[in-house]
Order: structure tokens, then sequence, then C-alpha cells
């Protein structure tokens, strides 16, 4: 019976009545000084709250953090330079930010597991609790979204550019974490409506 239990916990984590559209997501993107998980640290967090089928840009979040850390190689992809801003919130203060801003909302994000080790690692170092927040990966809900046959070559890894070019979104914003947070929040909304096209899906269905 136990055994029966925990399956079925695993097959469904919401209530059935819950809808996608109802759900609080908040979309986020992290900018680093690298992709180290111990040595590299976040430079600038961008969040977005999608709810309703609805882009609050109007209720985003956007923190650029104080940096020790400098890398002239990745700030060339990012734009983000040491005396960029003048005044800006520690890593404490910022995740604290963060931490208001997100509440128990569903994590979207493309490539999750780097944004959030990322910022696990960064709560670790500061004495706050790992995230416990439900996660769902663009790069892997894009998947669900493609036809399985031996005739279409699947890649084990499509980019955020990928599916900007896929769903013809601009990529003006590339690269400034809320404007990828942006890119990424319209990408799930443009996989929901493909894996539409297919079935009736539910917020379990994203999950499994």
């Amino acid at each position: 019976m136990g055994l029966f239990n925990f399956w079925k916990k695993e097959e469904n984590l919401f209530d059935e009545n819950i809808t996608i559209e109802e759900t609080r997501f908040v979309v986020l993107d992290t900018e680093t000084t690298g992709f180290d998980y111990d040595n590299d640290r976040i430079l600038c967090i961008g969040a977005l709250v999608l709810q309703n089928g609805i882009i609050a840009v109007q209720n985003s979040f956007e923190v650029y953090l104080e940096q020790e850390h400098y890398d002239k190689a990745t700030a060339q992809i990012h734009g983000i330079l040491k005396a960029f801003i003048i005044q800006r919130p520690t890593e404490l203060e910022a995740l604290q930010q963060f931490l208001d801003f997100l509440g128990d909302s569903i994590i979207i994000a493309h490539h999750t597991i780097f944004d959030i080790t990322m910022i696990n690692k960064a709560l670790e170092r500061n004495g706050l609790p790992q995230l416990t927040n439900k996660t769902l990966d663009t790069a892997y809900l894009y998947k669900k979204t493609l036809i399985k046959s031996h005739l279409f070559e699947r890649k084990d890894h499509y980019t955020l550019d990928d599916l900007a070019d896929k769903f013809d979104i601009s990529k003006k914003d590339r690269h400034n974490a809320l404007g990828d947070a942006y890119i990424t929040a319209i990408a799930f909304l443009k996989i929901i409506k493909k894996l539409r096209e297919k079935k009736a899906i539910n917020l379990n269905f994203l999950f499994k």
C-alpha cells in the first residue's frame, strides 16, 4: 500500500483542478562570471511573473549584485562591467529580494539546473536554505513538442537561441538576464500552445 501511495504521489504533484493558467510561474535567468558552480558568482538575476497566459512585464525583478569576481571574457558576452552600477546590493541582500519576489511559485528557466545550482550555491554561502520550488526547463519541455521519428534528427541540447529562432522570437535583448527571462517566458507560452495542439494537458503533464 505504501509503495502504491508513493507512486501515486509521484504521478500527480498537483490537484487536477489547478490549471496551468492560474498557476503563478516565475521565469528567471542569471548572468554569471562563468560556469564554475564553486568559484563563479552571479552578476545579475532577472525574473518575470507569468500567470493567466500573461507575462507581467510591469511586475519584473532585476538585480545587479555587488561584484568582487570579474572576468573580462564573460563580460564581453553579457556586457556587465565591474563599475557598471555604483550602488549594488550585496549577494545576501539580492538573494533576500529575489526570495521575496519568488515566493512559492514554480520556476521556469532554460537549462534550469544551471541557474538553480548557482542560486543554491549563493544561498549556501549566505547560510540560507536551498530553494524548494518546483522547476520546469524550457529546453526539456521543447523536446516534448517534437515528433518522434527516425526521419527527424533531434538534438541533445537546444539553446535559447534555437527556441527563439524556432518560434520567431526577437533576440535583441539576448544575454541580458531580464531579456533572456522574457524570451524564455514567450517560448514557454509557445510550447504550451504547441503541446495543446496534440492533446489536452494539465500542470502535472509538464512534470512528467
